[in-house]
């Protein structure tokens, strides 16, 4: 290829990825009127949807924000005084160093790490849906098939209130809902009868913890008043976590081992 005709070509296809480049920038620049011209049109469960993704969205961007403002700032150290008497236009100056500042979120996330425990169990079975749920038929000619047994042990806060049989989703029986567990603590070697104040984490399914579902390895928290432990605060502790060993369904009964 001759000289000339190779600078055309190179010149073309420069021009063509600028064109490309132009064309993305555009693209992404025409997206938030799209996206606001869509938000204001869509109504309903989408609108529902949408409009969460979008507030989530918004949040992450303000965390980043905030976290690109937060990098370079000022921080006062003791050691960097100099000795001596010192210019006064360096007197604002003194003793700082432009230091990175950890943001609120990573912040949050070490917080969250140092509160995980060791837990008894780390991994347990997965149990599939169809050993969770029975199907409930229903309808005139018992065509429909959207009603939910559960047929594992649960737990049902005493404010609960049903329900009307027509139109509750998910039945969790009467004769397998638990109240109290037997709480051992592991430091004490003794097992304490205590009542159950909530369901607080299913390692199945964030759904079976919000139904209450006991299974094993579910994390629940329970009333130690009774037991008399204090912070080292002097505080009287009422509310702990504990980890279910066994498997209720088949003991009949909860046996927890006290996270502490």
């Amino acid at each position: 290829m001759p000289q000339n005709e190779y600078i055309e070509e190179s010149i073309r296809r420069h021009g063509r990825r600028l064109d490309h480049d132009e064309r993305k920038r555009k693209r992404e620049a025409r997206k938030v009127h799209k996206d606001a011209a869509f938000a204001q049109k869509v109504h309903g469960l989408k609108a529902k949807l949408y409009n969460k993704k979008r507030h989530n969205e918004k949040i992450q961007m303000k965390k980043t924000l905030k976290m690109h403002d937060e990098k370079n700032a000022k921080q006062k150290t003791d050691d960097a005084v100099p000795e001596g008497a010192v210019p006064a236009y360096l007197l604002d100056r003194e003793g700082q160093q432009r230091a990175k500042v950890l943001s609120n979120m990573l912040k949050q996330k070490r917080k969250e790490k140092a509160g995980k425990w060791n837990v008894p169990l780390p991994k347990v079975r997965g149990i599939a849906e169809d050993e969770m749920f029975r199907v409930v038929k229903t309808g005139k000619s018992k065509s429909k098939s959207w009603k939910r047994m559960v047929t594992k042990p649960t737990f049902v806060g005493d404010g609960f209130t049903r329900k009307p049989p027509k139109y509750e989703r998910f039945i969790r029986p009467m004769a397998l809902r638990y109240k109290k567990a037997n709480v051992t603590h592991p430091e004490l070697k003794a097992t304490f009868q205590l009542p159950i104040i909530g369901v607080k984490k299913n390692p199945q399914s964030p759904m079976y913890t919000q139904l209450g579902v006991l299974t094993k390895g579910t994390i629940i928290e329970v009333n130690v008043a009774e037991l008399g432990l204090v912070t080292t605060g002097g505080k009287v502790l009422w509310g702990k976590y504990a980890q279910i060993t066994n498997n209720p369904e088949n003991d009949g009964c909860i046996n927890a081992l006290l996270l502490v």
